[in-house]
């Protein structure tokens, strides 16, 4: 029996890169996550320990600080597609490189109504992301958003479900519908303003999911889905997770109160987990 390497790919991850650029009157502020993930003809270094083709994975980290000092100065999609020529024209032994990169966003801090020049805010919670692929075929650009927290406090209901004899969930039509939206979507063009079109994309998910008469989470994510693909014909496909971020009527009547949609029992687990692709139909 003949024993061969299958499938197998190496690179650096978690380079992570903080970058200030000075203006006169203000600071700007970035702060990225970058993986990096090499694929190609890599085999005499996993079966004979011959390293001639391997570009060391803390050299493609050291490529990454340097070259955000002249290339990154606009989108995490623009900077990712430049890695990725990079690594892939630079390396003649590689068939594919990938480049992952989340940004962690900060807003600027205000002070009576003035923004700040060189003070800023994390969002903790939401990031922008960005995946390239670079092959002979073509580059791939996956741009997402994962970390958005939203909720809306009426406008959402779930009725009419399976009922068994274990079932004790209530039908409601009038309910809090919350989830931590984690979304990515493949562009079809590469010449774009991708810092303009995630805005885009952002405030359609928001807008979809603010106005959206939900009768469930699954539901309203096709809803949004649909809407960025009809607003957005540079986008391809759409993909979405979207954990039900559960908030329970809490029970005021054992306490002589009523409850009328006004207290609740927020709860981290378990929670429902809804998932779903939304394409355009070839």
């Amino acid at each position: 029996m003949k024993i061969v390497l299958g499938q197998n790919a190496y690179g650096k991850n978690a380079v992570n890169l903080s970058k200030i650029t000075r203006f006169p009157d203000h600071h700007e502020f970035r702060q990225i996550s970058v993986n990096v993930v090499l694929e190609g003809d890599f085999e005499s270094a996993h079966t004979a320990g011959d390293n001639t083709a391997l570009l060391p994975t803390d050299t493609q980290k050291n490529t990454v600080y340097a070259l955000a000092k002249d290339h990154f100065s606009a989108s995490i999609e623009e900077f990712g597609m430049y890695l990725a020529d990079h690594f892939f024209n630079n390396n003649p032994h590689v068939s594919r490189s990938k480049i992952q990169i989340t940004e962690h966003l900060y807003i600027r801090a205000s002070f009576d109504g003035n923004l700040h020049p060189h003070a800023f805010i994390a969002n903790n919670a939401e990031k922008h992301t960005a995946e390239i692929i670079h092959d002979q075929a073509v580059i791939g650009v996956t741009a997402g958003i994962s970390g958005l927290l939203v909720l809306k406090t009426t406008g959402s209901g779930f009725e009419n479900y399976i009922k068994d004899q274990y079932t004790t969930l209530k039908e409601t039509n009038d309910r809090i519908l919350a989830t931590e939206c984690e979304a990515e979507w493949d562009y079809q063009l590469n010449d774009l303003d991708f810092s303009a079109k995630h805005g885009d994309i952002r405030l359609s998910l928001i807008n979809t999911f603010s106005h959206h008469q939900s009768l469930s989470l699954q539901q309203t994510m096709f809803a949004m889905g649909e809407n960025v693909l009809k607003e957005n014909e540079e986008v391809r496909e759409i993909r979405f997770k979207m954990p039900n971020k559960h908030h329970i009527l809490f029970n005021l009547e054992q306490f002589g109160m009523d409850n009328n949609n006004e207290i609740f029992i927020a709860t981290d687990e378990p929670y429902g987990y809804i998932t779903g692709t939304v394409t355009r139909e070839e």
